[in-house]
């Protein structure tokens, strides 16, 4: 593939009366397909940023073993791999076309938005999952776009970057900057309704799941795995505008991975509390969560289940069966791989989760797309050993995961990369919402514990569709 130098250039202006989701109601109507990136966290200078992702000027996409290329200059090109693992080194190609001019840019941010789905693994691993039909799930394995402007909301400074990218030198006086600011302080928006459209349905009932949690456990008395982790899949009809169910969730179950993608024909939206993978200078981190308990909405209670979940012999060896995983799943491509934090608890809207944080330095010769493929999908929503719980998974779910468990983010041009786990998410899509929640099956699992843990994790989706209808 041909090269190309990434040239930008920015205006900054006050963001103190400018919110991630007024903005982002201000520019859809005017940019189809737009993305939203926010973090709920700002206590970080270097996570403070909110991202609003217009105008999609080349793209990667890939369905099983066909996959095509949207060019800089308008072109498109389709192509097909003889075997799924070709598709890895496709990739690499793609995003190795585009090199990042040196130019002052204060966000960092020059490169490819998208996610990988569950399903993917099979580019990354030699392993054949069983084709599923459903075409409600029939959406790329990957999709990953480089976008012509870019919004950045810079929580920490109340300042927002209006960014432009370019394959040609570009300066502020672009007239573009002036467009997009004026768009920005547009006065109002239009806004719709939300309503749901009959009952929740599921692709199992409650003793069809417990039937397949029992044959979790035996296969982990078996010794096949150590855990394996098996999801349940949930839909919801409605009418009207999803965004709602969007604002709704981040304010229910604020997290440090917030995202709306509309890529028209379906929509993929959540809050995240788990990072898949980070590189920056380098340095790779997994934050693996395993070890979850209800909340009571009494904080006494809630300190008492905290200390229980700490104490708990099976949520602390699933907890470290999952810290090893991410050791070991790093050491493929990283070397001084430690635990850096061990085991804290964190604090959601409807769950506590026990969280910790292992780093490694990439290996000479390794780039952050060989860490992010050997890293996926994350030991926390399949298992350990990875490979066989993955077959087992395969074997016991009816449906296509796609979306759910996969990845979702950022792939800098500089060999930097930010993914969230795609889970407390929803796929949107023919007017039905499709969500997915897993829990982690070990020897001593409970059928019903189990599922009601599942029911706990889909509990703050499920509020969030009530309280869309009163947006």
């Amino acid at each position: 593939m041909n090269k190309h130098k990434i040239y930008s250039a920015f205006v900054k202006v006050l963001a103190d009366t400018i919110t991630p989701v007024g903005a982002y109601l201000k520019m859809r109507d005017h940019y189809p397909n737009a993305l939203l990136l926010e973090s709920s966290d700002y206590h970080s200078k270097e996570d403070s940023f909110s991202f609003i992702c217009l105008q999609p000027i080349a793209g990667f996409e890939a369905s099983e073993r066909k996959y095509s290329i949207s060019n800089l200059d308008g072109s498109s090109d389709h192509f097909e791999v003889d075997s799924m693992t070709e598709m890895s080194e496709v990739f690499k190609s793609f995003l190795s076309q585009f090199d990042e001019a040196e130019n002052e840019n204060p966000t960092g941010i020059c490169g490819l938005f998208g996610y990988t789905s569950f399903e993917a693994v099979q580019y990354f691993e030699d392993i054949k999952l069983a084709p599923k039909s459903d075409a409600h799930k029939d959406n790329p394995d990957m999709k990953y776009q480089f976008f012509r402007y870019v919004l950045a909301i810079d929580h920490f400074k109340n300042q927002l970057y209006i960014l432009k990218y370019d394959t040609s030198p570009l300066d502020s006086d672009d007239p573009d900057f002036k467009k997009l600011y004026s768009q920005l302080k547009i006065a109002r928006t239009e806004q719709f309704k939300f309503s749901k459209a009959g009952d929740e349905s599921s692709n199992l009932t409650d003793q069809q799941y417990e039937d397949a949690v029992a044959r979790g456990t035996e296969h982990c008395r078996r010794g096949d795995v150590f855990q394996v982790v098996l999801s349940r899949e949930f839909k919801q009809g409605f009418k009207g505008d999803e965004f709602n169910v969007y604002r709704s969730i981040r304010s229910i179950n604020p997290s440090p991975y917030l995202f709306y993608f509309d890529y028209g024909n379906f929509k993929l939206f959540g809050s995240s509390p788990e990072l898949q993978i980070s590189v920056r200078d380098n340095r790779a981190v997994i934050a693996p969560i395993a070890g979850t308990v209800k909340r009571t909405g009494n904080a006494q209670d809630d300190l008492r289940l905290e200390k229980e979940i700490r104490e708990n012999p099976k949520e602390i060896s699933e907890h470290i069966m999952l810290v090893d995983l991410a050791r070991n799943d790093l050491s493929r491509s990283a070397e001084k791989v430690k635990v850096d934090t061990y085991a804290e608890t964190q604090y959601y809207s409807h769950v506590i989760h026990m969280v910790s944080k292992v780093t490694g330095e990439l290996l000479e010769g390794k780039n952050s797309l060989d860490l992010y493929f050997n890293t996926f999908p994350a030991g926390t929503l399949s298992g350990a050993p990875k490979y066989r719980a993955l077959q087992i998974i395969d074997e016991n779910e009816p449906s296509k995961r796609n979306f759910y468990g996969g990845a979702i983010g950022y792939f800098g041009f500089d060999g930097s990369v930010n993914h969230a786990i795609v889970i407390r998410s929803i796929l949107s899509k023919n007017n039905t919402l499709t969500y997915q929640a897993g829990a982690g099956i070990v020897l001593g699992s409970s059928p019903q514990g189990e599922r009601k843990e599942i029911d706990n994790k889909v509990a703050a989706i499920r509020r969030a569709i009530i309280s869309a209808v009163e947006i």
